[in-house]
């Protein structure tokens, strides 16, 4: 069974949520404040963490930042009224999986949790020896000579998004309508710091800046 933290102060959205991901056959396990989120992290196992910003004691980035530093491969979702943008950057940069803004449809959550899970059960499922760039749709994952890049969802689609079709230069407008649809509100530099964290985690250079313009991918690497 899939193992839930979900850290939320409010009570209302806390039992809501809880109910609908139980539905789901997922055991959740709540938390009201940050500390008691890293209490629990310190003496239990989760496959996924839920993660409410603004909580008492620790923060949601603060927890976030927690579980990179014990369990780097685990998944995480912040789950927040704060739309800003450097607070996004922020959570991105700790490589949350996804960023969802309050308030949620329980059932896109779900799909959310969905889609996460999916490609993190099946982390070490792809056994194809293969070299160079690699990317299992399936897996939502993406290697380098069988190696696993362990990028943030964001990060593989935007990656993906780019090396489907290569030489085309995309506008960042064109790459957060690919990545977020259309849930995303904020300023559309947030691609920029994908990519700049898709260039630390890629061996070679795949993604080129077209001044100006936006991203392409090349396989004429630099």
């Amino acid at each position: 069974m899939v193992k839930i933290l979900f850290l939320e102060d409010e009570p209302t959205i806390r039992e809501v949520l809880t109910e609908y991901m139980q539905l789901k056959q997922y055991q959740v396990t709540t938390a009201e404040d940050g500390d008691a989120a890293i209490r629990l992290l310190n003496n239990q196992s989760f496959d996924l963490a839920v993660l409410d910003i603004m909580v008492p004691g620790k923060s949601g980035l603060e927890v976030l930042e927690h579980i990179r530093s014990i369990k780097p491969d685990m998944a995480a979702i912040m789950l927040t009224a704060i739309d800003d943008e450097p607070t996004q950057v922020r959570a991105f940069n700790l490589y949350a999986d996804d960023y969802v803004v309050k308030p949620v449809s329980p059932i896109i959550l779900l799909k959310r949790i969905e889609t996460i899970l999916r490609r993190t059960s099946s982390f070490h499922k792809t056994q194809t020896k293969t070299t160079g760039l690699y990317l299992n749709e399936e897996a939502y994952q993406a290697f380098y000579n069988n190696d696993s890049l362990l990028l943030t969802l964001s990060e593989y689609l935007l990656l993906q998004t780019l090396k489907k079709e290569p030489n085309r230069v995309f506008t960042r407008e064109q790459l957060i309508l690919k990545i977020f649809n259309e849930d995303y509100i904020g300023n559309d530099r947030i691609i920029d710091a994908h990519v700049k964290n898709l260039r630390k985690k890629l061996p070679v250079n795949y993604i080129r800046t077209v001044i100006g313009v936006g991203y392409q991918y090349t396989e004429e690497t630099t």
